[in-house]
């Protein structure tokens, strides 16, 4: 399974907490070095696992958010870069709370990006942590789960509560949400162009077809040169067509009037995203001025192909919009600036190598300096007219 699918889960608290114990409790593995000197862990370790209650799930063991120094500062920067991905967070307490700002500005932090939190007392099988249950929980108003590690204590009880917060966490949703139902017939529309990877389909397409495979819907693939021919196969119109965002014009001339029409690009902004936000955005972007300053971001670090989608084919639909005055600045990856304040539009991809809490961190991050966001199939079906014919 593609590691941006499965529930992202964060170990975060300061040095020598145990983290790295932990996650080997966990994951039943020496995935992480474990040592009694401070600072052994320098950068995210993601884990691959199954865990009862929550299914595919990756573990990061990150550096200690005390870390100090320059290269603390350079840690502190990739376990910041880390909280922003995961869906799920654990704190790691020890001893008694005489100092606890750093546990109560990473309470803040996972509280306002809406990021269920579990905090954990670590190593309770030594006398000293006995009396800092009920002082953590005091000064965090907050419950604290007392584990060791070490002897195996509490660990099945941590594991009941992180599979309760799951069953209970809000921003899970499927692709198609209300949109596709068991018996319907759905005709997804592919390009196997240049740019498309040889063998394999991208992974948005992959989720959509599992997902309607799921919901007992039928579902029709084609290109975009033998949708005529497939929907003519067809005895009744399909229920809905989900097309990749580059034909989007071409596929909504040949789609029936009593047929819904989508993208991949449109669903992933929807269930990794903020859709009325990119909606919004894409009322910006056709007003636009001529010389507008864009970031066209990619979650994904590639090598661009002839016909890429966002370093050519929206760039250049961008500048025969608006002509050539156009600013547009390009980046992927976790290479996200800080300062957006200016940029007149952000136009993010799909994020299909993200989990929707990192888009939602970056649209929070956009919002804050007032930068207007949207997603690559919203704004080509602005760009190409079709906005108001696509279902959203």
């Amino acid at each position: 399974m593609q590691r941006s699918n499965r529930y992202h889960i964060g170990i975060f608290g300061r040095r020598n907490a145990g983290k790295s114990t932990l996650i080997n409790a966990l994951t039943k593995q020496d995935v992480s070095i474990v040592s009694d000197v401070a600072g052994t862990t320098t950068d995210t370790v993601w884990k691959n696992i199954e865990l009862p209650g929550i299914g595919a799930a990756v573990i990061g063991d990150t550096a200690g958010f005390d870390d100090s120094g320059q290269l603390g500062i350079m840690r502190n920067e990739r376990t910041k870069r880390a909280a922003q991905q995961v869906d799920m967070a654990i704190i790691l307490l020890t001893g008694n709370p005489d100092d606890a700002s750093y546990e109560l500005q990473w309470h803040d932090f996972f509280k306002n990006a809406d990021i269920p939190t579990i905090f954990v007392l670590t190593k309770c099988d030594l006398k000293d942590q006995e009396s800092g249950l009920s002082l953590w929980k005091d000064v965090l108003q907050e419950d604290v789960c007392a584990v060791s590690a070490k002897d195996n204590i509490g660990i099945d009880i941590l594991l009941d509560k992180m599979a309760s917060l799951y069953k209970n966490d809000d921003n899970l949703d499927d692709i198609t949400y209300s949109l596709v139902k068991e018996g319907d017939v759905v005709v997804l529309v592919m390009p196997q162009d240049a740019s498309a990877p040889k063998g394999r389909l991208i992974q948005p397409q992959v989720v959509t077809l599992r997902n309607l495979l799921d919901k007992q819907a039928m579902a029709f693939c084609c290109t975009p040169e033998k949708l005529p021919q497939t929907l003519a196969n067809l005895n009744n119109p399909p229920s809905l067509i989900i097309t990749d965002s580059q034909v989007f014009a071409q596929v909504q001339t040949l789609t029936p009037k009593e047929t819904k029409l989508t993208s991949f690009s449109v669903l992933m902004a929807r269930h990794k995203g903020d859709i009325d936000t990119f909606r919004e955005a894409a009322d910006v972007l056709m007003s636009l001025p001529k010389n507008a300053k864009i970031l066209i971001a990619e979650a994904c670090s590639h090598i661009p192909q002839n016909e890429d989608i966002g370093r050519v084919k929206l760039p250049r639909m961008l500048r025969n919009k608006f002509g050539n005055e156009l600013q547009i600045d390009i980046v992927s990856g976790n290479d996200f600036p800080d300062d957006l304040s200016s940029y007149d539009l952000i136009i993010h991809c799909g994020a299909c190598m993200f989990t929707r809490r990192h888009v939602l961190s970056r649209v929070r991050r956009a919002k804050a300096q007032n930068v207007p966001i949207t997603n690559y199939g919203i704004a080509i079906a602005a760009l190409t007219g079709i906005l108001n014919k696509v279902t959203i």
